[in-house]
């Protein structure tokens, strides 16, 4: 019996700006003093979503993995300060780190597909909440 190949809807154009603004606005908050809990969530998660489903694919721009990872290293400790102190900032010299990070995950993005974008938010909303949405 032969296996039905998954059908495979590229992430469109109205997706990647729906991740882009996510991921910019935020980043432009923080540059203008604006940035807050909320601004931070959209950008993590972005950027984390993006990461995440990259790892379930094979041959998907391996040298983005570091470039990410370090953009999620700078916005854990951004987390740790703001949970702690209240202010919520990406300062002057994370800033930068930050920003090649958004533009590697906007590249990435058109490299998945919209199930997998899905499947894996979902999942990191799960392994977040525990299940007590």
């Amino acid at each position: 019996m032969r296996q039905k190949s998954k059908l495979r809807v590229p992430v469109t154009k109205g997706l990647k700006d729906i991740y882009a603004m996510d991921m910019h606005l935020a980043y432009s908050a923080a540059c203008a003093g604006r940035f807050n809990v909320t601004a931070f969530g959209r950008l993590g998660a972005a950027i984390s979503v993006i990461r995440t489903a990259m790892q379930q694919r094979e041959n998907i721009h391996p040298d983005a993995f570091a470039v990410l990872d370090k953009a999620i290293e700078v916005l854990l400790a951004v987390k740790i300060k703001g949970d702690t102190t209240g202010v919520w900032e990406i300062t002057p010299s994370e800033q930068p780190t930050v920003l090649i990070g958004i533009e590697v995950a906007e590249q990435c993005i058109g490299m998945l597909d919209v199930a997998l974008l899905a499947e894996t938010a979902a999942s990191l909303l799960q392994n977040v909440y525990g299940g007590s949405r």
